[in-house]
C-alpha cells in the first residue's frame, strides 16, 4: 500500500501573531524548542513506517520560509501553492498527488506539530479495513450552549462526542472525488475538516484514538504551551557551548588562509594543512560543544591524506557530526589575534565563508580581530592565533560516544 502524507501549511495564523515565539511569518514556521513547527510535523511523518511520499501545501508567499525548514528526504515532493481556504488548499494538494495515485492519503494540519508516530501509524493501519479514519479524542468537558447575553441556555450531553484531530486518512480516490464534488456543488455546505466532506459524500470514517498532546496551535497561549511541552520532553534540544584555540607560525610564502579566505601577505603560515587557524579553532569549538574529541583526533597531522588540505573540510565534518546527533548550530564567534595582515577589510568575506561552510545565516557568525599590543609571539609578528566559541542545540540525550 502506498501512503502519501499531505500537510496543509497555507494558513496565515493571525490569532497566534502576538506570540514571542513567532519571529517571521505564520505560526507553522515558528521555532518550537529550536525547530520550526512545520519541520516537526514533517519529520514525524517521515519517521513513520509506511509513508511513501510527503507533500506540503504552502502559501505562495512562504516559499523561502518553507525551503529553510524542509528536512533532507527523497520522499518529499515539491510544495503545492494553496488556495483561499483550507478546503481549497487540501483539494489542490490532492489534485497535485493525482499523477502518482497513492493508495491512501493522510491529511494533516501543520498547526499540529506535536503529532506522534503512534497516532500516524494508528490512522494508517485503520485504512486497511476502513475507507476513512481520523485521529480523535473523546470529549471530557461539559458543553454549554449560549442562550445570548452571556447566559447558559442548555447543557449538551457529551456522551459519544469526540474532538476531531489530524491526521485524517482516506482511500485516495474517494477523498479526491469528494473534494472535487464539493468544490463544484454550489449547494454544498461549508466544511470544517476533511472527515465532514467524507461524511457528506457517504464515506464511512472510523475514529482512532488521538492524544491531548496533538492539539492545534491557534493562539499565542497554545504556542507557549507547545514550547513548554517540547522543552520538558525526553530528547528535547538543549544548548551546549564549546571553545577552541589554534596557533600557526609564519613561514615563507605570499598568502595566508584565514576563515576560508585567501589573503595576500608577505609571508605564509606553517602547518600540515592550509594552516587556517580560525577554522581550526572553530572546528574544535564545535567538537567541544558535543564532546566529540578534537581536530587532531579526527584529522591527525601524521596522516598524509591531510597534507595541504583545505580546512573547510574539517569544519564541514564537525557540522555533519552535529547534524547526525539531530542538532543545529545556533551561532559561532571567532577572534583572530595578529599584528598583520589587517582583518577589517576581509571581515565580511570571512563571515560569509564560515556561514556557507556551516549552512547557517551570516547573522549567526561573528568575526573579530585584535592585536596583543606588540606583546608575545603575535606581537612580534611570529605567527597568528585564533580563539573561537560555538553554541549548538542538540537533543538532551545526544552523545557522540
Amino acid at each position: 500500500m502506498t501512503a502519501a502524507a499531505l500537510i496543509v501549511a497555507a494558513g496565515r495564523g493571525t490569532r497566534a501573531g502576538q506570540s514571542p515565539l513567532l519571529r517571521d511569518g505564520p505560526k507553522q514556521y515558528a521555532p518550537l524548542a529550536g525547530r520550526p513547527a512545520l519541520t516537526r510535523a514533517m519529520s514525524t511523518y517521515l519517521a513513520t513506517p509506511g509513508i511513501t511520499s510527503l507533500t506540503v501545501v504552502i502559501h505562495p508567499d512562504d516559499r523561502a520560509l518553507y525551503d529553510a525548514c524542509v528536512p533532507d528526504d527523497a520522499r518529499i515532493r515539491p510544495p503545492v501553492p494553496g488556495g483561499a481556504t483550507r478546503q481549497d488548499s487540501v483539494r489542490l494538494g490532492l489534485e497535485a498527488l493525482a499523477s502518482s495515485e497513492p493508495d491512501v492519503v493522510l491529511i494533516h494540519d501543520a498547526a499540529r506539530p506535536l503529532v506522534t508516530r503512534d497516532i500516524v501509524a494508528r490512522v494508517l493501519a485503520a485504512l486497511s479495513t476502513h475507507r476513512g479514519a481520523i485521529a480523535a479524542e473523546p470529549l471530557a468537558d461539559t458543553l454549554k450552549r449560549d442562550a445570548g447575553g452571556g447566559l447558559i441556555g442548555t447543557t449538551l450531553p457529551r456522551a459519544g462526542l469526540w474532538k476531531a484531530q489530524t491526521p485524517q486518512g482516506f482511500r485516495f480516490g474517494d477523498i479526491l472525488a469528494a473534494h472535487q464534488r464539493a468544490a463544484s456543488d454550489p449547494g454544498a455546505p461549508e466544511f470544517t475538516d476533511d472527515a465532514a466532506i467524507a461524511e457528506w459524500a457517504g464515506i464511512e470514517v472510523a475514529l482512532v484514538p488521538g492524544s491531548a498532546r496533538n492539539f492545534k496551535i491557534t493562539t499565542a497561549e497554545d504556542m507557549t504551551m507547545a514550547e513548554q511541552l517540547l522543552a520538558s520532553s525526553p530528547g528535547a534540544l538543549e544548548p551546549r557551548t564549546g571553545t577552541g584555540f589554534d596557533v600557526h607560525a609564519f613561514c615563507e610564502g605570499d598568502h595566508v588562509w584565514l576563515a576560508g579566505v585567501r589573503i595576500p601577505h608577505e609571508r605564509g603560515l606553517s602547518a600540515h594543512s592550509d594552516a587556517d587557524a580560525p577554522l581550526h579553532a572553530l572546528t574544535d569549538a564545535l567538537l567541544g560543544a558535543i564532546a566529540d574529541g578534537d581536530i587532531g583526533q579526527h584529522f591527525p597531522p601524521s596522516d598524509p591524506a591531510w597534507k595541504g588540505a583545505p580546512s573547510r573540510l574539517f569544519l564541514e565534518d564537525a557540522a555533519r557530526r552535529i547534524a547526525a546527533l539531530g542538532g543545529r548550530i545556533v551561532n559561532v564567534d571567532v577572534t583572530i589575534l595578529c599584528e598583520a595582515p589587517r582583518i577589517g577589510p576581509h571581515r565580511d568575506a570571512m563571515r560569509r565563508s564560515i556561514a556557507s561552510i556551516l549552512g547557517i545565516q551570516v547573522s549567526r557568525v561573528g568575526v573579530k580581530a585584535s592585536t596583543t599590543e606588540r606583546l608575545g609571539f603575535t606581537g612580534r609578528k611570529e605567527g597568528i592565533a585564533a580563539l573561537a566559541s560555538a553554541t549548538v542545540m542538540v537533543p538532551s540525550d545526544a552523545s557522540a560516544e
